[in-house]
């Protein structure tokens, strides 16, 4: 009886060490994490013209639990404050977005139709416009806001630093966050150019978790940008439609939509 309370009160006595020691370098982890993406966000929100290359993966499930994975890629070409291209190429579209300042143009490349939508102000102004009123998001949006650290951070509830890993050849830091709906992980680039390397969200609360997915490349700067002039030259006589009449725009598209029967 005797040994055995002792062996009791030593596995107590040591798991209250093991508390004591995993407190403080869990909260010191946490700590590292936000610095870290505090400072891919001060990075990001500090250069005036972006330019990268991206693919995406979008997984959908099915309602008989099948899980699709949709492909696409493309390129991103930002100009603070108020000028944005964006082209996306997947297996049901081709198109491409331009904002001036004052007009969004959708060019469906294959289909030959054009949309314009007048939304003067900032890119900023845009994306907010684009995800919660035309239901047409930019890829990687969260990354292209002035202050990506404060979108991110929004109901996040636990913080892990996971160390590093190394994506495109790019050692990165790998970081992980989790909201009540959703579970995000983020490689930001070690050095002097904190970039985001690749962005993976999942939906923790829907079944069998889908995830979406973004990496990052060829990433560019300041006067290493090249881009065309931010606007829409209508060089193949496109034919102008409303937003409605602009087919399979969006990264899912039309005929694997929520609710569809195909």
């Amino acid at each position: 009886m005797t040994r055995t309370v002792a062996r009791i009160a030593f596995s107590v006595a040591l798991a209250m060490i093991i508390g004591l020691v995993t407190a403080p370098a869990t909260k010191a982890g946490e700590a590292e994490a936000k610095n870290l993406l505090k400072s891919m966000s001060d990075y990001l929100a500090s250069q005036k013209a972006i330019s990268f290359t991206y693919d995406t993966n979008l997984e959908v499930v099915t309602k008989d639990h099948q899980k699709l994975l949709l492909a696409s890629s493309g390129k991103i070409e930002l100009g603070r404050p108020d000028k944005l291209r964006a082209t996306r190429m997947g297996g049901f579209a081709n198109v491409e977005m331009i904002f001036d300042g004052k007009t969004m143009t959708l060019f469906g490349k294959d289909a030959n139709l054009y949309t314009q939508v007048e939304v003067p102000g900032t890119v900023d102004n845009l994306v907010v416009e684009l995800r919660d009123k035309l239901g047409r998001p930019v890829p990687g949006a969260d990354l292209l806001l002035p202050d990506v650290y404060g979108e991110l951070m929004k109901d996040v509830i636990d913080v892990k630093d996971l160390g590093s890993g190394v994506i495109g050849g790019v050692e990165c830091d790998h970081l992980a966050f989790r909201t009540k709906d959703a579970d995000w992980q983020i490689w930001i680039a070690q050095g002097e150019q904190p970039r985001p390397c690749r962005y993976v969200i999942t939906a923790s609360k829907v079944d069998q978790g889908p995830q979406y997915s973004i990496q990052i490349s060829d990433w560019k700067t300041g006067i290493d940008v090249t881009a065309e002039d931010y606007s829409f030259a209508n060089k193949t006589d496109a034919k102008k439609v409303d937003l409605k009449g602009l087919a399979d725009s969006d990264e899912l598209p039309d005929h694997l939509a929520m609710g569809a029967s195909k």
